[in-house]
């Protein structure tokens, strides 16, 4: 039967324990219309779960549409009705970015969440305090006003028009690279700073490093430069060939500054050459950071999937990541953080992590370009560590809102989220346009409890299990449903990845988690083979699950898409030998196509939303034979792999043979992540 048919009707098994409605009035049309709007702008449709970084969050609009389809009472279940999940109790046993414990919270109900990381637990922890944000505001304004007074003067430059100091904004660098024949270059993305309203471009000569607006000049820089600034794509030497970092001089140092960002309180924004209070500034913090006690084997690089990318460019500690005068703000932060109470102190400690993705010298700059005047380009905005040619090095106490500061982060992280979960807000659509819907009575928040039976019968309540979820310290048939979303399948080391800012948070709170966790626990760890561990480690946490799991009203639902038939061998292995079965399966929106981590890579776009039980009435949940799986789209491509998936479930298919079909299925598909 082709799979391009519509999904077949189910039957379900009901019991006295079983709701009649339970996972079958899902409105994935409304969910994928939301998904459209918010995988463009996830941060600011749930402000609250993004105080910190992680990566592959899911649109909460599609969560939350998954989770109204659980709840009990039908008359609850409209997508803008409020609560809905009072007394029951979800299970996450993978956070992450913490999507599905915020949504559950909202509705009412008691989460269970568990994830091996350090990080997604202290963000779940930190988002579901709460804390006023008059108090928030207050020792904020106490902190920025200390680091400013004590570090601010390194953060000062010249206006070229009037001569005055004010406070930079950032300033860009040109990597400095060695050819074998002993010549250096200095290379850049790109000569062109801004485009002007009018179409001219201020840029800087590659020749002088002066800069002009047009055709007028700006400023010169305090010297004459004694080297060439190339573009990244014309930087060959006169032997003829392309010169390299130097690696005996740590990467902070590779770089060197050729222009300048400032703010003036009379002539506004503006781009200067180099001048020698810029050099002083620099070379007076160079000489401070020797004094920081900070000690390297703290913040040493690992060795891992993603971090080998910093080691073969013999960085080895996270701190020569950082410019001297950043590294002086986030030592001082350690002071600042100390005299919190613990609540506040977690909740800033993440605003200083947060704060480092956007200002390390891994920063690029992508306000050349005509759209996107003096935009940073953050440290993971390719979801992966990338080395620009053109560093930017922001100013963290910059007084302004710009990208990246401390001011910024704490009104759009803290306060917005804070003020969010208060009151939260969803959008509705009405005449193709977008509307906020307030959903009175809810709140983003919870109370933190460490013993299971405080959860029975209570709402929202929440522990955190910090560990793998193939062994929980839970009762058995003790959770209402489980709505999580897993680990891509290959080729993201996010765990590694965080490592980025693991080493700051265990500096700043070393006795609020257990940092150090073992990879083999990881469901993806390409130390080992492509899907060994993949399938082993989920198949744990599905039988788990699966333990935990009350039969056999209880569901497990997750999102997952990939190209490679190897990952869906993996899943669906996993499952079968964990007892479930597939109920029913959707489709829907997922990532922004034009993000800058999957443009022109060919990704997917769309997640397939898997509901499945327990195996006992298998005969009830019959999917028709796939033949091949249709690569013609996103949308049809994920959808049949789902039912795909819900045939092979039901099959006595071996392990080996299981991965022979879906290889099979795949023969004319793409297999690349």
């Amino acid at each position: 039967m082709n799979l391009k048919e519509p999904q077949l009707a189910f039957e379900f098994s009901h019991s006295n324990t079983d709701n009649l409605m339970i996972g079958t009035e899902f409105d994935a049309e409304l969910a994928n219309q939301l998904a459209e709007i918010e995988s463009y702008n996830k941060h600011l449709y749930r402000p609250n779960t993004y105080l910190h970084k992680w990566w592959a969050r899911r649109c909460g609009t599609t969560f939350r549409a998954i989770l109204k389809d659980l709840v009990p009472n039908q008359s609850q279940r409209n997508f803008y009705s409020p609560g809905g999940l009072e007394g029951q109790i979800i299970l996450d046993p993978m956070i992450g970015g913490g999507t599905t414990i915020h949504e559950a919270i909202r509705m009412g109900a008691s989460v269970v969440g568990a994830d091996i990381d350090p990080i997604p637990i202290l963000q779940a922890r930190a988002t579901l305090t709460s804390v006023p944000v008059s108090i928030l505001k207050n020792t904020f304004s106490r902190m920025i006003s200390n680091l400013r007074r004590e570090l601010g003067m390194y953060f000062q430059t010249t206006c070229p028009h009037c001569q005055l100091h004010c406070d930079l904004r950032f300033v860009l660098y040109a990597v400095r690279r060695v050819c074998e024949c002993g010549n250096q270059m200095l290379l850049v993305d790109s000569l062109i700073l801004r485009h002007n309203p009018d179409d001219s471009l201020v840029r800087i000569d590659s020749e002088s490093f002066a800069i002009y607006d047009g055709e007028s000049l700006i400023s010169k820089p305090c010297s004459q430069p004694d080297i060439r600034l190339y573009e990244k794509n014309t930087g060959v030497c006169l032997c003829g060939r392309k010169p390299k970092d130097d690696l005996d001089i740590p990467y902070y140092q590779r770089y060197v500054p050729v222009a300048v960002a400032g703010e003036c309180a009379t002539h506004g924004f503006f781009f200067s050459s180099i001048q020698e209070m810029d050099l002083q500034m620099i070379r007076q913090a160079d000489t401070r950071r020797s004094q920081l006690d900070l000690t390297c084997m703290d913040f040493a690089v690992l060795p891992g999937p993603k971090s080998t990318d910093l080691l073969r460019r013999s960085i080895h500690t996270y701190l020569d990541l950082f410019s001297s005068r950043q590294l002086l703000v986030f030592s001082a932060a350690t002071r600042e953080l100390g005299s919190l109470e613990p609540a506040q102190r977690l909740k800033f400690a993440l605003l200083f992590s947060t704060a480092t993705e956007f200002n390390s010298m891994l920063c690029g700059y992508k306000g050349a370009g005509k759209n996107r005047p003096g935009a940073i380009r953050h440290t993971f905005a390719q979801h992966g560590y990338s080395f620009p040619d053109t560093a930017l090095e922001n100013n963290p106490l910059a007084s302004s809102r710009s990208s990246g500061t401390l001011q910024n982060l704490f009104e759009s992280r803290l306060v917005r989220g804070t003020l969010w979960a208060k009151t939260p807000v969803e959008r509705s659509l009405r005449a193709g346009k977008a509307v906020e819907v307030p959903i009175v009575g809810e709140i983003d928040s919870g109370e933190e409890v460490h013993v299971f039976a405080e959860l029975i019968g209570q709402n929202r309540r929440y522990p955190l299990l910090q560990g793998s979820s193939i062994r929980l310290d839970l009762p058995d048939q003790c959770i209402d449903h489980i709505v999580t979303d897993p680990p891509y399948f290959d080729s993201v080391q996010y765990g590694d990845l965080a490592a980025f800012f693991r080493v700051w948070l265990r500096y700043w709170l070393p006795t609020e988690v257990q940092w150090s966790y073992d990879l083999n626990d990881t469901a993806v760890n390409q130390q080992l083979s492509e899907n060994e561990q993949y399938e082993a480690v989920l198949t744990g946490i599905f039988s788990e699950c699966y333990r935990v799991l009350k039969q056999p009203a209880g569901r497990l639902i997750f999102t997952f898409h990939h190209w490679n038939p190897k990952g869906w061998a993996s899943l669906t292995n996993a499952l079968k030998f964990a007892g479930f079965i597939l109920h029913s399966r959707y489709v829907i929106h997922s990532e922004n196509p034009s993000s800058v981590h999957i443009v022109n890579q060919n990704s997917l776009h769309h997640d397939v939303i898997l509901v499945l039980g327990s195996h006992e009435n298998r005969q009830l949940h019959t999917w028709p034979q796939p033949t091949k799986i249709d690569k013609a789209d996103s949308y049809t491509f994920c959808k049949q792999c789902g039912g795909a998936l819900g045939y092979l479930l039901n099959t006595p298919l071996t392990r080996d043979e299981m991965t022979q079909t879906w290889t099979e299925l795949f023969s004319d598909s793409r297999e690349s992540g």
